[in-house]
């Protein structure tokens, strides 16, 4: 029987292994590995590998609070960031659902469910964040693994986690009791909340000075609070966007302990230095935690080749330049976050695997598997196998060009890379079967996204 797409030509790599197969489709599943492959459409990947679609795990494609009139908001949706996404070779996304003020969390997850079922174009996950750490919403919690949603987020940074420390740490308690896997931003919100009136009184409140708002002090304080209430509570923890050699330290200690940590960082913590807040629009490379020094940039690969770091992922959060640059804002008010759904893959192509920094079964490791294992996503995500959904980037290791974020599909209409040569991107991205790249761009329909249930973490 003829399949419905076959992938001819290409260097197939996994986790484990990398060789030469062709891939037969059939109903949005991988049904023939290798032999002969007669199918309907065929893609030629001659020349090029084969990658299990990436699995960014953390992006913002909804609001963080309730829209009001003159609030500036950021610039995606589901829609724009699956688009995004696709160019980037990027298949399943997990999106921060924010449970808004007085919101229940089942409230949160119907509506971004919702906005997700209308308009994302790739699959995902989300993740619902607990900003609220009631006794109710912490019932909520430990219904969660049975309605298919396996994680819960939680900002240590927050102003007022101190004050809701009890909850937060009964919250911890039900997520390990029921399986889930905590998703937590360490930075000590009281120390930068000292440190960001003191710049104030001192006049150095402008956003040339934002990363002296957020030492990585800051942050190893968190993340060792963080291990804390992992062994104290039994939860698995994710320290998300890891900066800084000092945290990773930590986390290097708790796992030699035996503890389930994991730790993800971010593309731009592997190619910026805080040098560039030094620039005339240096506002514009704001993000939680700040770039820091180029041995942390070191660090950060090191723990990439090392596995001390299991996954990359964006944290895309996207303003545009006007909304980053506005000069009003101060290291109190800063608007942090920025697009890379659409660089992730092909930048840490280029600059790990072309630059020898990393294999490329480590690069799908740490784009893919990973994530797809800690998420309960796996086997379906995250691999090329038999039975798993057909999630598949045809990637051409010689395509190179500078990146130009007003081309690019976000909203954003810019990059922090802009002018960067970057040289591997895709040639076409398949979900479930769908080619929804080609040769004339992203091909997706609205709207064909899937919400994906998920099952147990699996320990790396």
């Amino acid at each position: 029987m003829d399949c419905d797409l076959a992938v001819k030509g290409g260097t197939v790599v996994t986790a484990a292994s990398q060789g030469r197969m062709d891939i037969g489709i059939g109903g949005g599943k991988i049904v023939q590995l290798g032999g002969e492959v007669r199918a309907r459409r065929t893609l030629d990947a001659a020349g090029c590998y084969v990658f299990p679609g990436g699995v960014d795990i953390h992006v913002h494609l909804s609001q963080p609070a309730r829209p009001e009139p003159g609030r500036e908001l950021w610039v995606d949706d589901f829609w724009t960031g699956s688009r995004a996404a696709i160019a980037g070779g990027v298949t399943t996304v997990g999106n921060m659902t924010f449970q808004w003020a007085g919101e229940r969390l089942q409230d949160a997850l119907a509506r971004d469910l919702a906005a997700a079922r209308r308009d994302a174009a790739v699959d995902f996950v989300l993740h619902p964040v607990l900003t609220e750490p009631t006794s109710a919403a912490i019932e909520e919690v430990g219904g969660l693994a049975a309605q298919g949603h396996a994680s819960l987020k939680i900002f240590m940074s927050r102003d007022n986690f101190d004050a809701d420390i009890d909850g937060y740490i009964r919250a911890l308690r039900a997520a390990a009791d029921t399986g889930l896997i905590a998703l937590v931003h360490c930075e000590d919100g009281a120390l930068q909340r000292f440190l960001k009136t003191r710049l104030a009184e001192e006049g150095r409140a402008g956003l040339r000075y934002y990363p002296e708002s957020r030492p990585d002090y800051t942050e190893a304080v968190a993340t060792e609070r963080a291990i804390g209430l992992a062994r104290a509570t039994g939860a698995t923890i994710y320290v998300v966007h890891l900066s800084s050699s000092a945290a990773l330290a930590r986390c290097r200690e708790a796992r030699a302990g035996g503890l389930p940590v994991y730790v993800e960082t971010r593309p731009l913590y592997l190619y910026l230095t805080r040098e560039r807040f030094e620039e005339s629009d240096g506002a514009k490379y704001t993000g939680a935690p700040p770039l820091r020094e180029q041995s942390d940039v070191d660090a950060m690969w090191a723990g990439l080749r090392s596995g001390d770091i299991q996954a990359v992922c964006t944290d895309h959060a996207p303003w545009t330049l006007r909304q980053k640059t506005d000069p009003s804002l101060t290291v109190a008010t800063v608007r942090n976050g920025v697009a890379d759904l659409e660089t992730l893959m092909p930048m840490l192509f280029s600059e790990g695997v072309r630059g020898g920094r990393i294999t490329l079964e480590r690069f799908v490791e740490l784009t893919s598997t990973n994530v797809a294992k800690l998420f309960g996503l796996y086997p379906q995500k995250g691999t090329i196998a038999a039975g798993a959904d057909a999630d598949l980037v045809v990637w051409d290791p010689e395509r190179s060009r500078a990146i130009d974020g007003a081309a690019m599909h976000s909203r954003a209409g810019y990059s922090v890379y802009d002018g960067w040569r970057v040289t591997g991107w895709p040639r076409y991205t398949v979900s479930r079967g769908d080619v929804v790249l080609d040769e004339t761009g992203v091909t997706a329909e609205r709207g064909r996204g899937r919400w994906v249930r998920r099952g147990p973490v699996r320990s790396l």
